[in-house]
């Protein structure tokens, strides 16, 4: 049982093991044998024959017949005596294999103790047990540090033995079982304690443990404080006097007292004296092999270890060899380690690469052999980006790119990794924080998977290891893991996918991240056996990375900047390794050794904010470009075309999204186009245009601003428009038509208009409800898109610009006077119905008004006009007027000409009798239809207020 101590300090353990470290099924006793007792006589088998025997005799008076009843006594004899022999071979029997159990179990407990009895010393050496496996020197192990080993004793051990009764062997070995001898017996630390013993005596065994404490734990978690006594001169030696952090451990002769900034002590007592007080933990020593421990008044007998100042003095000098690898440890410390200093001493297999220093010799970790895959854990400030950027330039040192090439991303938006940029062995830095940029870099690394893949089976290999196979393994470094987790966390699947993957294909991850518990799942890290902790916040980070607190209990500041612990799948506990720091030059010397070879991009930029048509080759498969794309899943950006089969293609957008400039670049390219202009008269001809005479094949028609065109014109117009324009989209395949548009938004008409157009490229919008409503999906909304970034066929395309169409020359419009006879004008009462009758007049027609009597018999079947304009006659009035003359309306419509001004454009079916609209006449303008000869009306000039100015 563990000795209780003063208030506040923790039990002594013997080796620190618990039950629950004993893995051992529990051993079984065979139970106790109960002897058989002696077989009952059978009286039944011997009085049933007797009376068979006498009734026989009394039926036959055969006097044989009482010779028969004399076998039943001798039949149940025999019985009785067969049972008896078999019970004594039964006995005999159970005998020698409880005998052969026992030894069974015997041999069994002591195999089990003494491995028991190795698992303590391995996890609490002694001096000698530090010395006879160096690698435990300053090895991490949780519970170590903080427990001294005063010597070796019995203590209840956790085997457990059942069975068994209550015969004295069984007893033996049940109680035998329950205590193993010579294990380790520790104290803690922290509670002090007093070595009593003769002066020589008490001295070597003070150094002991000392030394063991200081074997424990290196200088900076560990120091030596106070004033030392003559015989603890050695000491000095020690690499723990000089050092400037660390737990406080004094060394107390006889008499002294504890110096006040001491945290634990070994104190040394005179047996003629008091015990020392204040120590938590008496050690009472008669001579090596005879001792006593007294603890809260338990005692516990122990044989302790001594030291001599000779090995004293030999291990301080081994200690000090050792210190010099631990930089920031010492108060007197060296500078940082270099990397350069380092780089001669890096292997050349597989990707192995020296980060820092152990011990004073080169740290080395493998991605090939340890990995393939590591996490990094670490606080901000701890040297875990520069850690990053170190492992990076060692492999870059030593390695071409043909053999290895690199993917940096830091998705906390910091330039860590900038310096790298340059290097020919690093394809891409990504520094991008949105959704975008993470899913397209991440997009492009499934693609680089999937390449791999078809390299491989294309050579017929397995894995990247067959001499066949010739690609550089890919290694992709992230920092800030955990913020790109909690921004996106579906992309865990991607990186679990990619790990899972990436040995046989030469991918490798390195994910950096200051938070691994509760972020990084187990299915990602059980692919990561390379793990590395700089100083953590959390034990629950630290049990997660290396399995154990220590993380947590690293130095803050720059005593722990540079500090990690590292343990590989292979490692029973982490190691300490001090960071090598890089500089500028390490850099570009690393660039300098490079063979000129680029790799393969497994990530490409961003696509331009701006490219010109004119730097685009010419598409796959021909077609009209329209920008350029980005195929991260193809690791590739290629021109976006639009192909005649397509028959029509709609571009959505907001207001200076780039629609426009969509269109333009589709034009330029096209032999033949139409572009239906934004005058509002001129894109109704042109609209009508195309419904009465279909274009050749292979034009193309460009309608922009598809919504709002008919925002320009009248109810009635703008319907009529959307008609003749959804016939000229739904006939356009069949005659080889391609029709391309634009909108800002798709409702009503418009909307239906956009629906039989089958490719539709998705602009920007200024909300994600507006980003839906133009058929876009909500994972590419992005309030930050450049203008001219769209969607097609769910690819990001920059739009190309391209160069100005020519300009389309203004359609003279010449003024129209009359060339009949008689022409009825009908119009309002205003100025401009008035600078035309003047113009008119001016130029030779006489002006009547549509009721005057005395014109009447010029609307007979007289002489065709046209001869001189001096005959003809203008007969005008308003709308009202003509349909009060309905004869005379109906004489001029008949036979001669009508001119209805546009003023009057409500009235134009009752006074033209013709129910089809008249071309479309925009208000101001001095337009007028003229309808004769029972054709369609059409629009004319009107002469302008001033007879010298434009129409």
């Amino acid at each position: 049982m563990p000795l209780p101590l003063a208030p506040g300090a923790a039990p002594f353990t013997a080796g620190d093991v618990s039950f629950a470290d004993l893995v051992d099924e529990p051993l079984a006793l065979p139970p106790e044998r109960t002897p058989h007792g002696r077989p009952p006589v059978p009286i039944l088998a011997m009085t049933v024959p007797l009376a068979g025997a006498v009734v026989l005799w009394l039926v036959t008076g055969s006097m044989l017949s009482l010779w028969l009843a004399l076998l039943g006594p001798l039949i149940a004899g025999a019985t009785l005596l067969d049972g008896l022999r078999a019970s004594r071979r039964d006995g005999r029997k159970a005998a020698v294999d409880a005998d052969a159990a026992h030894d069974r179990v015997g041999s069994a407990i002591d195999a089990r103790h003494d491995r028991e009895r190795a698992r303590r010393r391995a996890r609490h050496p002694d001096v000698n047990g530090f010395f006879a496996g160096e690698a435990e020197i300053w090895r991490p192990s949780p519970g170590r540090a903080e427990m001294i080993v005063v010597g070796s004793g019995s203590s209840p051990s956790g085997l457990q033995v059942t069975g068994g009764g209550a015969d004295e062997r069984s007893v033996a070995l049940r109680r035998r079982a329950r205590t193993v001898r010579d294990v380790p017996v520790c104290v803690p630390a922290a509670g002090g304690i007093a070595v009593v013993a003769r002066p020589a005596l008490a001295v070597a065994v003070s150094r002991a443990l000392v030394l063991q404490a200081c074997l424990a734990s290196p200088p900076g978690e560990l120091r030596i404080v106070g004033t030392l006594h003559p015989d603890d001169a050695w000491a000095e030696q020690l690499p723990h006097r000089r050092a400037a952090t660390g737990t406080a451990l004094a060394i107390v002769a006889a008499g002294d007292a504890w110096p006040p900034e001491a945290e634990a002590a070994i104190v040394r007592g005179d047996p003629a004296a008091p015990a020392p007080t204040g120590c938590a933990a008496v050690l009472t020593v008669a001579s090596p092999g005879r001792a006593r421990l007294d603890a809260g008044g338990e005692v516990v007998d122990l044989a302790v270890e001594g030291v001599s100042l000779a090995q004293a003095l030999i291990a301080a000098e081994r200690l000090e060899e050792r210190a010099s690898g631990l930089p920031g440890a010492l108060a007197a410390a060296a500078p940082p380690v270099a990397l350069t200093d380092l780089l001669s001493d890096a292997p050349s297999t597989g990707l192995a690469a020296v980060i820092g220093r152990e011990n004073g010799a080169p740290a080395i970790v493998d991605l090939v052999a340890d990995g393939p895959h590591a996490v990094v854990a670490g606080m901000t400030g701890t040297g875990k980006s520069e850690l990053l950027i170190t492992w990076v330039l060692a492999l870059c040192a030593t390695r071409s790119p043909r053999e290895v090439s690199f993917l940096l991303a830091d998705f906390k938006g910091g330039t860590a990794f900038d310096a790298l940029a340059d290097l020919p062995h690093v394809t891409g830095v990504i520094t991008d924080l949105d959704g975008a940029g993470a899913r397209r870099a991440l997009e492009s690394l499934r693609a680089e998977v999937r390449w791999r893949e078809g390299e491989l089976a294309r050579a017929g290999a397995r894995d990247i290891l067959d001499p066949r196979v010739e690609l550089p393994r890919l290694v992709v470094v992230v920092d800030e893991f955990a913020a790109l987790l909690g921004d996106h966390p579906e992309l865990h699947a991607v990186f679990t996918d990619i790990a899972a993957r990436g040995r046989a294909l030469g991918v490798h991850l390195v994910l950096g991240t200051q938070r691994v518990s509760g972020v990084v799942r187990d299915a990602l890290l059980a692919n990561c056996p390379l793990r590395v902790s700089l100083r953590v916040a959390d034990a629950a980070d630290s049990r997660a990375v290396i399995g154990s607190d220590e993380a947590a209990g690293l130095a803050g500041g720059e005593a722990g900047r540079g500090v990690a612990l590292v343990r590989r799948a292979g490692d029973a506990v982490p190691r300490r390794v001090r960071v090598a720091l890089s500089s500028p030059g390490d850099v570009l010397a690393a660039a300098a050794t490079a063979d000129g070879h680029l790799p393969r991009r497994p990530w490409l930029p961003d696509l331009p904010r701006r490219i010109d048509l004119a730097e685009l080759p010419p598409a796959e498969g021909g077609g009209l470009i329209l920008g350029l794309a980005d195929e991260p899943d193809r690791q590739r950006q290629v021109p976006a075309a639009i192909m005649a089969d397509d028959r029509g293609v709609l571009v959505v957008g907001a207001a200076g999204t780039g629609k426009s400039t969509a269109l333009r670049t589709l034009a330029a390219q096209a032999d033949r186009r139409i572009v239906v202009p934004a005058d509002a008269e001129e894109a109704w001809d042109a609209v009508a245009r195309l419904c009465d005479a279909p274009p050749p094949r292979g034009t193309l028609v460009v309608l922009d601003d598809l919504d709002a065109l008919a925002a320009r014109f009248p109810h009635d117009y703008a319907a009529e428009l959307h008609d003749r324009l959804e016939r000229v989209v739904r006939t356009a395949g069949d005659l080889g038509v391609f029709v391309a548009a634009s909108a800002q938004r798709l409702t009503g008409a418009a909307g239906r208009i956009g629906e039989l157009l089958p490719r539709r490229v998705v602009l920007g919008a200024s909300t994600r409800s507006e980003y839906l409503a133009l058929g876009g999906d909500a994972a590419h909304f992005s309030p930050d898109q450049p203008p001219g970034r769209a969607r097609l066929g769910g690819r990001a395309v920059q739009i190309a610009v391209g160069p100005p169409l020519p300009a389309t020359p203004e359609t003279a419009r010449a003024a129209w006077f009359p060339v009949d006879g008689v022409t009825g004008f009908a119009a309002r009462r205003s100025p401009a119905a008035r600078a035309a009758l003047t113009a008119w007049e001016e130029a030779g027609a006489r002006i009547a008004r549509v009721g005057d009597e005395a014109v009447l018999s010029d609307l007979g079947e007289g002489p065709p006009g046209g001869a001189d304009i001096r005959d003809r006659l203008v007969l005008v009035g308003d709308a009202e007027d003509w349909q009060r003359q309905w004869q005379t309306l109906t004489a001029v419509r008949s036979r001669h000409a009508l001119v209805i001004d546009s003023s009057v454009a409500a009235d134009f079916r009752a006074l033209s009798a013709d129910r089809a609209l008249p071309p479309y006449c925009a208000p101001g303008r001095s337009r007028a239809w003229l309808c004769r000869d029972a054709l369609p009306a059409a629009r004319i000039t009107l002469p302008p207020l001033d007879p010298g100015g434009a129409a």
